[in-house]
């Protein structure tokens, strides 16, 4: 394949196994779906993506990010669609370099059971994995902009009723303005 763009990426070495997949099958149906080659170097975790299309190239980069980012190879091939996009906040960006606090922060994201994780994705729609120092979210612009309100809102230290109530008050206003 002739690379018009190549793009570097530097995967954790716990996600290598998930984005090669049994006997090479999820890099082989991120290629399919992206139309680019991935290269994988599993002893330093760098990947390479080439591609012809800049589009699709940034869709494999995604794919690849995603599962980087903890997503199951079937919800990060969601990207591979053009209305999906994937958003990730770095919680180090909300409590600082305290591994305790980020701790305590993750626990809330994900709730009992991971109950308040649950709630976020069936009530907006969206995938939301929590995974190292991150939370990241797939799906539609809206979708994710919604889950990224309830889950900056807990970060930043509101209740998590208080968290959903602000989604439901900023339904309530868009609806208002739909024409």
């Amino acid at each position: 394949m002739v690379s018009v763009t190549q793009a570097f990426l530097r995967v954790p070495a716990s996600r290598i196994a998930v984005l090669i997949g049994q006997n090479g099958k999820t890099r082989k149906e991120i290629e399919k779906a992206t139309l680019c080659r991935i290269g994988i170097d599993s002893s330093t975790g760098e990947i390479t993506i080439d591609g012809r299309d800049a589009e699709k190239q940034q869709r494999a980069e995604s794919i690849v990010k995603a599962i980087a980012r903890g997503f199951s190879p079937g919800k990060a091939l969601l990207l591979a669609k053009e209305n999906y996009t994937l958003s990730v906040l770095n919680l180090k960006d909300f409590v600082g370099k305290s591994e305790k606090a980020i701790k305590q922060k993750k626990a809330r994201v994900i709730g009992r059971e991971g109950s308040t994780r649950n709630r976020i994705e069936k009530e907006t729609g969206s995938h939301v994995s929590v995974y190292g120092n991150t939370v990241s979210f797939i799906g539609s612009f809206e979708e994710v902009e919604n889950a990224e309100l309830i889950v900056k809102a807990i970060l930043e230290g509101a209740n998590i009723s208080t968290a959903f109530e602000m989604l439901a008050e900023k339904l309530a206003r868009d609806k208002r303005f739909e024409l």
